[in-house]
């Protein structure tokens, strides 16, 4: 098969998105109606997304164009830089060749922006006056508001109440580009008043979140619901970041053996993997992919592959995808953009082709991992960006057991300027690891809807 050339610019920023759906040997199984248990159209979709995305979401094409409004925006950070974790190397004593995207320079702080620029100007493009989402740690959130502030669109965020809590700053950054923040559970809709007359104290979750604002979004004629994660255009959107890693090491004469990213709802993973996984899929180039993802919160490790809905209020359409069930609740960790209890469907259905695979590790060695990483580059990632950093470091130290010199490249999705408690609790020795038994995740399970296969 010929080998795919992706479109970039001189200073080697891509001037398309990468869609993986156009190399896949087995299409992803449809999006149903929670209704009619049906394949749903984009009518369907239309009171909640403008129809560009709604294309996206659904389209075969390769390369999809991005528009040059968009471009623009994305100069004043693209190309993120690639480095070469030396130090790193030389900490670990191993013979692994260590590289890592740095997505921390955006504006925001983190990979967001590349999907929250897009999805404003589509929604710009279309009329909409305001956008509503939902966000765990902030990162997408803030990310959101920025792009908001820049196209003139009213932004309302629902965060996880725990993550409202534990990150006060990112609240305050959202604030600042001039979006409004709710606490979720909140009393501010129908969702969000069922939760917490049945649980009070619900610290909350994506799911939850997701629900609220749903809910809102569905309601107003001059709104549309964003999301930040798991849905097709999403993923399409964060492929820049591959597509320009792909380009890096190819100026420093290098080719990743394995890619390893973290994983909550799939966006960052997706956005470094699937410019390298097409390449596999097309016979072109072999590697191997690792997804890690927390052990509190486990869809890939220890979930279902099986529809279900992507909010706790039963309010989205079905997907196929790896999850936990939509009335898990995980615990307050402070990966909060890892807090999610299903995976998106298309790094689903990777893991069920075995295109890629996937591990869970524990808070504490993710945060230990943080640590090193820090002392050894001077880079605080922030807590969800510790998942690769830790699955990075298992694979290099794998290498010094065997005696193997690999190049491993992983994402660093974000800094952690803002997680700073986390880390001080880390220290401290208030954090700690999380469990389940075989018992509460079949609970977990147990209220999935019964339509699909």
């Amino acid at each position: 098969m010929e080998t795919v050339k992706y479109l970039l610019t001189e200073d080697r920023m891509p001037t398309a998105w990468y869609n993986i759906q156009a190399d896949l040997p087995v299409p992803a199984p449809p999006v149903l109606h929670p209704g009619t248990g049906q394949p749903i159209g984009p009518a369907d979709l239309a009171p909640l997304f403008p129809m560009a995305l709604i294309m996206q979401e659904v389209s075969t094409d390769r390369l999809i164009e991005i528009p040059e409004e968009v471009q623009a925006i994305y100069r004043q950070w693209r190309p993120t830089p690639l480095y070469r974790a030396r130090r790193l190397e030389t900490m670990l004593d191993t013979p692994a060749r260590i590289y890592y995207k740095y997505e921390g320079v955006s504006p925001a702080g983190s990979h967001k922006p590349n999907t929250a620029v897009a999805q404003a100007y589509y929604n710009k493009q279309e009329g909409v006056k305001r956008l509503v989402t939902e966000t765990g740690a902030g990162q997408w959130g803030s990310s959101l508001a920025m792009a908001g502030a820049f196209f003139g669109l009213d932004v309302l965020v629902y965060m996880v109440k725990v993550s409202y809590q534990q990150k006060p700053y990112r609240r305050a950054l959202m604030e600042a580009y001039g979006a409004r923040v709710v606490a979720s559970p909140s009393e501010e809709t129908h969702a969000g008043r069922m939760i917490l007359a049945a649980h009070p104290d619900s610290t909350g979750s994506l799911g939850i979140a997701i629900s609220e604002a749903v809910e809102v979004a569905a309601q107003d004629p001059e709104a549309k619901y964003s999301l930040g994660s798991v849905l097709n255009h999403v993923l399409l959107h964060q492929t820049v970041i591959g597509e320009e890693a792909l380009a890096q090491l190819e100026m420093a004469g290098d080719y990743p053996d394995i890619i390893v990213g973290c994983t909550g709802g799939g966006s960052n993973f997706s956005g470094i993997a699937f410019p390298f996984i097409g390449k596999k899929l097309r016979g072109e180039r072999d590697v191997r992919v690792v997804a890690v993802e927390p052990a509190a919160c486990p869809s890939m490790t220890r979930g279902k592959y099986a529809y279900d809905f992507g909010d706790t209020a039963r309010m989205t359409p079905l997907v196929k995808m790896h999850t936990l069930g939509h009335d898990f609740v995980p615990p307050g960790i402070h990966a909060g953009g890892l807090r999610y209890h299903g995976m998106a469907p298309l790094v689903s259905h990777l893991l069920q082709l075995g295109a890629i695979e996937a591990i869970n590790v524990q808070q504490l060695e993710t945060f230990g991992a943080g640590i090193q990483f820090a002392r050894a580059e001077g880079i605080i990632p922030a807590p969800e960006a510790n998942h690769a950093v830790a699955g990075a470091i298992r694979e290099a130290l794998r290498c010094k057991e065997e005696g193997v010199s690999r190049a491993i490249l992983f994402n660093l999705c974000g800094h952690g300027h803002f997680d700073m408690q986390a880390y001080t609790d880390y220290m401290a020795g208030k954090l700690r690891d999380y469990e389940y038994s075989e018992e509460e995740v079949a609970m977990a399970l147990a209220g999935l809807p019964s339509v699909g296969g």
